[in-house]
């Protein structure tokens, strides 16, 4: 996965979700400089770990009438120790 657990938030065993807003082109590939943290998980370092490894997504292109275009996407990120408690 492209995305890197931050090294101090995961030896504290930190957990955290992050919702992205990314925006796919035609290609399916994902525009780095607009992707957006949409909710937060109230970790700046999850939040910027989150950001940093979107840009390294692709996705199967939206199509309308047959024809791909791009749009905007809600994508969720999940960080999870082993170790630590299940988050509710």
């Amino acid at each position: 996965p492209p995305f890197r657990y931050p090294a101090p938030l995961y030896e504290r065993k930190v957990q955290g979700n992050v919702t992205l807003r990314l925006w796919v082109d035609s290609a399916g590939l994902v525009h780095p400089e607009s992707t957006r943290v949409a909710e937060p998980s109230g970790y700046a370092a999850l939040d910027s770990a989150a950001v940093a490894g979107a840009a390294q997504l692709a996705f199967a292109p939206a199509r309308r009438d047959g024809r791909a275009h791009s749009t905007a996407v809600l994508f969720p990120v999940y960080f999870r120790h082993p170790d630590a408690p299940p988050l509710p």
